[in-house]
């Protein structure tokens, strides 16, 4: 349980970093950070959802984990590029 909990705390992180982002640059913006948090509660949610054998719920981390997991590879491709 602690695990799922922490899953949801890492998601609810996530928008305010990028709540807080957007005000300070006076534009919608997502910072990596955003991914990164974006990543760790959809893991975590993941691996609770595998304790508690739903297999709803473990259909709907999945694909979150590609496209966070993707949309952080291409931010650290890119900036290797630059």
């Amino acid at each position: 349980m602690l695990i799922g909990l922490l899953g949801q705390i890492f998601f609810s992180i996530r928008f305010l970093v990028q709540w807080l982002a957007s005000e300070k640059a006076k534009k919608s913006v997502i910072p990596f950070s955003f991914w990164i948090f974006s990543l760790l509660g959809s893991l975590s949610l993941l691996i609770y959802a595998i304790y508690r054998k739903d297999p709803i719920f473990i259909l709907g981390q999945l694909p979150n984990l590609l496209i966070y997991s993707r949309n952080i590879w291409l931010i650290r491709k890119r900036g290797k590029n630059e």
